[in-house]
């Protein structure tokens, strides 16, 4: 392969990547706007971000077959244009039921392009190359959310928060034209894949019976489903109760994606002295110190803006850590149903994630507490699942030093 064309894969693959994470991040500074434009309450507009994480949580079951069916280009340009349309809609839209219902469309668009850009890493380039590939992807995925709240806010600002799914739409349309012009059939059809429910539904039970995969993927997700909790109930807390605008506002988010993003990338350096699962128990206990100073704050009126943001990146660096070796673990035992297995591991973070999301809308009014509520018994349950599940695994799967993990956003 020429480096003019590796480049030009790697560039359609990432832009397939950071689909998600921008539609995710882009349009939280508006959150305030929309409240008020579709006369309703932040908290209310935070649960367009659950139907959002509902709908990719949902289309990540979904493409794993339909991609495998019919080839990698038909179902990814069906779920673009969806996307777009659903973007379009969002633009225009009154009332903010049809805004919640849009969102949920639009994910399952853009999940299309998440599973699609996993799959053609995997068709595309030799083996060898694959933990590189996925290296840069995850470098994408990074970025993202430190690039799209920070434009957004500035959109949101200056243009007001309809302008966002405007552009998002764009970047849909430019993708898809570069996703069908310039990705090679990369994988032929597979008639034999049954699309009835009963073959799909036995696949993911086999998958969910491996006790490696069920403890680290509840352990991971459950942990995780701490960050969904801080982006579903950051525009809350920084906007309405610290009253910072739409464009310090996505500087704070950026900021915070340092923490995560940096702590991924030293947990690399760790792994060359501990195992994996030292590394997970680490971050586990960390995480459930910070969380607990991080309540008692919280509880007692201690925090203002910078003590909030000092205790969130800390807390933000655990899952840093915790989340790419949780990932490994969690694939390790599947050389077979590797596809079945992380579309469900994606499916059961998302799930989390919206219900935590959700919980956000519902009880994050005017104070931080309720998030650390949750943040804490999340952090102190995923740690509860971990000792128990690991007395049900009889033979532990080793992830192999050079094998790299994609991570999901």
């Amino acid at each position: 392969m020429t480096t003019k064309k590796y480049i030009k894969l790697i560039l359609i693959l990432g832009s397939l990547t950071a689909l998600g994470p921008f539609s995710i991040d882009m349009y939280l500074p508006g959150f305030s706007g929309i409240a008020k434009d579709l006369h309703t309450t932040v908290a209310k507009v935070s649960m367009s971000l659950s139907s959002y994480f509902i709908g990719i949580s949902a289309g990540q079951l979904l493409y794993g077959p339909l991609l495998d069916r019919f080839g990698r280009k038909k179902p990814l340009f069906i779920g673009l244009l969806v996307y777009i349309l659903a973007s379009l809609g969002c633009v225009y839209v009154a009332d903010i039921d049809s805004f919640i219902l849009l969102r949920f469309v639009q994910a399952i668009g853009s999940c299309a392009a998440t599973v699609a850009s996993v799959a053609m890493v995997r068709d595309l380039f030799p083996v060898k190359d694959i933990p590189k590939v996925f290296s840069l992807l995850m470098l994408v995925l990074g970025l993202s959310p430190m690039l799209a709240p920070t434009i957004g806010g500035y959109v949101t600002e200056d243009y007001g928060w309809h302008t966002v799914f405007f552009i998002l739409m764009c970047m849909g349309m430019a993708i898809l034209i570069a996703a069908q012009v310039g990705l090679p059939n990369s994988y032929k059809p597979d008639t034999s894949i049954s699309l009835k429910p009963k073959p799909i539904i036995s696949n993911f039970l086999k998958v969910l019976k491996e006790p490696q995969f069920f403890t680290y993927a509840f352990t991971g997700s459950i942990s995780f489903s701490g960050l969904f909790t801080y982006v579903a109930a950051s525009p809350i807390i920084f906007m309405d109760i610290y009253h910072v605008d739409a464009k310090t506002y996505g500087w704070i988010f950026a900021f915070m994606s340092v923490s995560f993003i940096g702590s991924s990338q030293l947990n690399s350096v760790l792994l060359k002295k501990f195992s994996s699962e030292q590394m997970i128990f680490g971050a586990l206990i960390t995480q459930s110190v910070i969380a607990s100073v991080f309540l008692i704050l919280a509880v007692n009126n201690l925090l203002g803006l910078y003590e909030t943001i000092a205790m969130l990146f800390l807390f933000l660096g655990c899952l840093g850590i915790s989340n790419p070796n949780t990932a490994g673990l969690t694939m390790a035992p599947f050389a077979k149903n590797a596809g079945s297995a992380s579309a469900l591991m994606g499916a059961i973070q998302l799930g989390l994630g919206a219900l935590a999301s959700f919980a956000v809308g519902v009880f994050v009014k005017d104070s931080v507490a309720p998030m650390v509520v949750i943040m804490t018994s999340t952090t102190i349950i995923a740690f509860i699942v971990l000792n128990i599940g690991k007395r049900f695994i009889k033979e532990k799967v080793e992830v192999s030093k050079d094998d790299d993990v994609l991570v999901g956003h």
